[in-house]
């Protein structure tokens, strides 16, 4: 057991919206962009959604984990394996 590990918070939801703000775009034209009703990603914000996760987190070039620890690390620190069921590699291009 590691009994160093500190557990990091999650991204505040703002923190998010922010992020994809400063990229030029919004959560609901990301979520266009991947095929989505304008507030489908909404959801990830307030619940665990592993596609939605990674839609967001690939548009920010980071990996999930890093906006949502809680969701991907356990107790101990060790990370744990969530993907979207049939997870297809998702790029996006900026016009």
């Amino acid at each position: 057991m590691n009994h160093n590990y500190v557990q990091k918070n999650d991204w505040h939801q703002a923190d998010i919206i922010a992020a994809l703000r400063k990229r030029g775009t919004t959560l609901a034209a990301v979520s266009r962009e991947a095929g989505l009703s304008s507030s489908t990603l909404a959801n990830t914000l307030s619940r665990p959604w592993p596609k939605g996760e990674w839609i967001i987190a690939n548009y920010l070039g980071i990996h999930p984990s890093e906006i949502w620890p809680s969701r991907y690390f356990d107790m101990n620190g060790q990370l744990i394996e969530r993907k979207a069921r049939n997870q297809t590699e998702i790029i996006f291009t900026k016009s």
